[in-house]
């Protein structure tokens, strides 16, 4: 497998580009399906969250994948690719594995060490695997993150270095209206992030919680895994609830704004309760309108004002630098493991070629020897094996110590150029078809062109 990543993320656009880029709806499933279906990819896998989108893709060519992966994600997103491209980083072979493990592990979220990515890296790989879009490589690449980062949660205070999102927002709402505790909240969405919002709510103690839900099956659904605290309401009644709480969490993954400045407007003439009403807007696109930020009597902390706020934040480094590592030395094992797993289908090729070579000289013997009895040449066949399997040992386990390292695939060349193996009986053994003239630098070995 050829690794490479395309994306965008918090780290690399403003949110306004991350906005206007976000996939929602079948929009991400047309994307991962084109992207499967270029000629240079022959697998892919979508990263879609509220602050990052990345294709993951096994392609034969660098620089045409980069390219039409590039342009996909430009023409799925509605962002003109010149303005796309200045935001867009790319990663390959063994930086592409760092940055999903870094990914895994917290180290590249807005709020460092969140462990929510893990279910996000986890609904990514089933997408995959449900549109047939994922073969061997990702399955095993994606699987390896995942167990990468639950041993940096479990190994290191990795938790400890930061929060969920939904914890760092409601601490920034906090801080300007006070405690959740007592407060009457309503919740917009019944996704991941809404779930966690709301049992996030209920630990600490809110006195009134209400779900909204554009299918209200899924609302119920939430209560119901809340312990039946908490009600649902008619998502059409929103506006009108707005008046009789105290802070609106919203995260529906909506395409359009789902909470009008004119609604809030509206809400905070009606409200009766003293202070401020709050929204915690964690949805990309935005569900709150950008206006409400200069609506007197309201407070809007979104995405964009939750980005300033962890930059000005300084978390400790102990565990980040334990994390990282873990990355480090787990990187070097997955890039090892690829690369000795390539030379297995030249060793067997060798090997077999070998036995082809032993069975034909005993046959021709045979013909010379009709007379030698039974004993005799079972002897000899088992003498002659031996020393084929003496001669071959030493090098097949040297070449897979050396083939292990950066550069590795060289050797499985160099064996195969010695022995003159036939390059379709490699590719046999190893399922996959040999490659074309002019492809890509082998797996985890080459370096980006």
């Amino acid at each position: 497998m050829s690794l490479l990543v395309v994306g965008l993320s918090h780290r690399t656009a403003p949110v306004g580009v991350l906005e206007r880029a976000a996939l929602t709806g079948e929009v991400p499933t047309r994307l991962l399906h084109d992207a499967a279906a270029t000629a240079t990819v022959a697998e892919a896998a979508l990263v879609n969250t509220c602050n990052r989108i990345e294709l993951y893709a096994d392609v034969d060519k660098f620089h045409a994948g980069v390219a039409e992966l590039s342009l996909l994600l430009a023409h799925h997103s509605g962002v003109d690719l010149e303005e796309l491209t200045s935001h867009l980083y790319v990663h390959y072979e063994d930086r592409a594995v760092h940055h999903l493990f870094s990914v895994a592990c917290g180290l590249d979220s807005m709020v460092v060490g969140e462990g929510q990515i893990l279910g996000q890296l986890r609904d990514a790989l089933a997408r995959a695997q449900d549109e047939h879009t994922a073969g061997r490589g990702l399955n095993e690449l994606f699987q390896q993150a995942l167990r990468v980062g639950k041993r940096a949660h479990s190994e290191t205070g990795i938790d400890r270095a930061g929060q969920s999102l939904v914890t760092f927002g409601l601490e920034q709402v906090a801080a300007r209206t006070g405690d959740v505790a007592g407060k009457r909240v309503l919740v917009v969405g019944a996704g991941s992030m809404s779930s966690l919002a709301a049992a996030t709510l209920v630990r600490a103690g809110v006195s009134d919680l209400l779900i909204a839900n554009r299918t209200p099956e899924r609302a119920e659904r939430l209560v119901a895994n809340l312990g039946g605290t908490g009600r649902t309401l008619d998502f059409a009644k929103v506006p009108q609830a707005l008046a009789d709480v105290d802070l609106v969490i919203s995260c529906t993954g909506a395409a359009g704004v789902v909470i009008t400045a004119e609604d809030a407007a509206a809400a905070v003439a009606a409200r009766t309760a003293e202070g401020p009403l709050a929204f915690l807007d964690l949805a990309m696109p935005r569900d709150v309108h950008h206006d409400v930020h200069e609506l007197p009597g309201a407070l809007l902390v979104d995405i964009e004002s939750l980005s300033h706020a962890h930059a000005a934040a300084t978390p400790g480094t102990g565990d980040v630098d334990a994390v990282t590592g873990i990355v480090a030395d787990e990187v070097a094992a997955f890039g090892a493991a690829q690369r000795a797993a390539r030379i297995a289908p030249t060793v067997v090729a060798l090997r077999s070629m070998a036995s082809d070579v032993v069975s034909g000289e005993l046959t021709r013997l045979e013909a010379r020897l009709p007379d030698l009895d039974e004993r005799a040449r079972a002897e000899i066949g088992q003498t002659v094996r031996r020393v084929v399997d003496k001669l071959l040992h030493a090098p097949t386990v040297r070449v897979k110590q050396l083939a292990a390292e950066p550069g590795g695939a060289s050797y499985a060349d160099a064996l195969r150029e010695l022995f003159d193996l036939d390059p379709a009986a490699v590719h046999a053994v190893s399922g996959t078809p040999a490659a074309s003239p002019g492809a890509g630098p082998s797996a985890f070995g080459g370096a980006a062109g």
